[in-house]
């Protein structure tokens, strides 16, 4: 029991560590680039108003007294209201985040199914040449900005094509583009990683001895080299998850995607930083539960990643 309660203790606070660190980060950046009331009054508004609104925003108290508020909020999980919508922060957030989380789950999938079976085929095949196509695909993957990919993907596909919309979430098809856009990255380097660990397991002395016991070739592959080669692809899905669900800003902005990235960077134009500090917070407990979500397909993979990581918390 303590080997389970230990290991969650530690992850606990370091969720809490992280999401002060981040709330202070986010308070003094706000702060430190001027009057956050500039972000959503207007231009030219009488200083009458301006005051006014600085009072109703708690604003106009000393900065400690700001901060022990505004981290008070974060960790309790009440922000407040939006200070330009002037409807709570974590509804918005949370309103939008359906949207995102189809999105970037419908991406780790195509990247994790594609990346398999791209790495799988290109060593199982046997093909120097299909290897080679693999490396070329999954480093253009690597190179390629997603903003730029996802517009060629639009001049492409939506204007000249006409086969995809270009934006919006109306239906399956809007999310084709936006969903391969975001899945061309984690994609290829999954689909690198694991030709490299297949390549670098096939000449290990179990493979070898499996193979002279007469076992079939694809026993060899599926039941003994592809669960070994398989963990740190497991761990890149996890560390990408975790990217795509706070980091699919760009991707939203691109397709005019109605998701919650979207609405971060609107809000970080406007700083409202209810808004920004609701989804800041919202992505970091995201972010815990995809790891532990990791760990534990991990730890089914292989027991031993199990065995070894509760070795090391009693020692701890």
């Amino acid at each position: 029991m303590g080997n389970i309660v230990i290991p969650l203790a530690r992850r606990l606070a370091i969720l809490l560590l992280t999401i002060v660190v981040a709330t202070t980060l986010l308070f003094v950046l706000v702060h430190a680039s001027g009057d956050p009331t500039d972000g959503f009054l207007a231009p030219g508004s009488p200083d009458e108003v301006r005051e006014a609104t600085r009072m109703r925003l708690g604003l106009d108290r000393p900065i400690g007294e700001q901060y022990l508020l505004f981290l008070g909020r974060g960790l309790t999980l009440d922000f407040g209201d939006s200070w330009r919508n002037r409807q709570p922060a974590l509804d918005l957030i949370l309103q939008r985040l359906p949207a995102t989380l189809l999105l970037s789950g419908l991406a780790i999938a195509l990247a994790t199914v594609g990346g398999i079976v791209l790495g799988v085929g290109s060593v199982v095949i046997n093909s120097a040449f299909l290897r080679r196509l693999v490396r070329s695909i999954a480093m253009l993957g690597l190179a390629m900005p997603a903003f730029w990919l996802g517009t060629i993907g639009i001049v492409l596909f939506a204007v000249r094509l006409g086969w995809l919309p270009a934006s919006g979430n109306e239906g399956w098809r809007a999310l084709i583009l936006p969903a391969l856009t975001l899945a061309a990255y984690p994609g290829a380097l999954i689909a690198r990683l694991v030709q490299s660990s297949l390549i670098d397991v096939s000449t290990r002395p179990y493979l070898v001895q499996a193979r002279a016991k007469g076992l079939g070739s694809a026993t060899v592959w599926l039941r003994h080299a592809l669960p070994n080669a398989l963990l740190p692809a497991v761990a890149i899905v996890g560390v990408q998850a975790s990217f795509l669900v706070g980091g699919a800003v760009v991707i939203e902005s691109v397709f005019a995607y109605p998701g919650v990235g979207r609405l971060a960077m609107q809000a970080t134009s406007d700083r409202d930083l209810p808004v920004i500090q609701a989804f800041v917070t919202v992505t970091i407990v995201l972010v815990a539960l995809v790891n532990i979500a990791t760990d534990a397909i991990a730890a089914a993979i292989d027991p031993t990643v199990r065995t070894t990581s509760e070795l090391a918390a009693s020692r701890g």
